[in-house]
């Protein structure tokens, strides 16, 4: 099943969801700044449509509020985000990269963890 599409406001969502655990709408809008808040009615559209995409679901009712758990792992959701973005640059890394370097956001430890993880891969790939 390909991952759904995700808005800012819809990752925000999703975001309460995977550090709160099941929530209802009210809890959710609840994990939102003070400032800047969106209305409840504007939260329970915005989950009822994250619901359509099969991106949470309903898992029980307590009174009148229903309670609701995320169906995607933040892992996917994060991979989805960066092949969209890759997908910006013909999929190319390197001008990310270069980008990430000349700005001052790319440390060293960075680059060797990066390395490790490609080690990593690479042996798991080899092994039977």
């Amino acid at each position: 099943m390909r991952l759904p599409k995700l808005s800012k406001l819809e990752l925000q969502i999703m975001e309460a969801l995977w550090s709160g655990g099941p929530l209802a709408i009210r809890e959710i809008q609840e994990t939102f700044p003070q400032k800047g808040r969106p209305a409840y009615t504007t939260v329970q559209t915005m989950v009822y449509r994250l619901e359509i995409k099969k991106a949470l679901r309903r898992m029980r009712k307590i009174g009148n509020a229903h309670i609701f758990e995320p169906l995607i792992s933040r892992d996917a959701a994060q991979r989805r985000l960066v092949d969209d973005f890759l997908g910006m640059f013909g999929g190319r890394m390197q001008p990310v990269m270069a980008q990430l370097i000349e700005a001052g956001n790319l440390t060293s430890k960075d680059v060797a963890d990066a390395e490790k993880l490609l080690r990593d891969l690479s042996k798991s790939k080899k092994e039977p």
